[in-house]
């Protein structure tokens, strides 16, 4: 069984670099033969929506919008902050693939055996 990795990303589009890199972070995880989530949380919410991360490029990295369906493809986790999500008026119809809406008790369970995390 491969190690966990946790990834938690509190900014969105308002933030670029830290977005991007959170993702080039967890696609890293991955490829490191990591059971791998990203929480989204507060603002982070905002890029679980079709269309969150498209105009995100940032000088030296892959598109946002390619990382995320990187992420997806290879197995990777979105965790989306339910009580963010809902308190931005967001359209749960309109998540990514690889994106599902949790509340705060599933992240806990993903983690409870100790499980090194990162915050952006």
């Amino acid at each position: 069984m491969p190690g966990k990795f946790v990834v938690s990303l509190t900014v969105g589009p308002e933030q670029p670099d830290r977005a991007t890199v959170a993702f080039v972070v967890a696609n890293a995880a991955l490829g490191s033969d990591r059971d791998t989530v990203v929480f989204l949380s507060t603002e982070g919410v905002r890029l679980a929506v079709q269309g969150g991360a498209d105009p995100i490029h940032e000088e030296g990295f892959a598109k946002l919008s390619e990382l995320l369906a990187n992420f997806a493809r290879e197995g990777g986790k979105i965790y989306v902050c339910s009580p963010c999500f809902k308190r931005r008026k967001l359209d749960e119809t309109q998540l990514i693939a690889g994106a599902v809406i949790v509340g705060g008790a599933k992240l806990v369970e993903f983690m409870d055996q100790g499980v090194p995390s990162i915050s952006y």
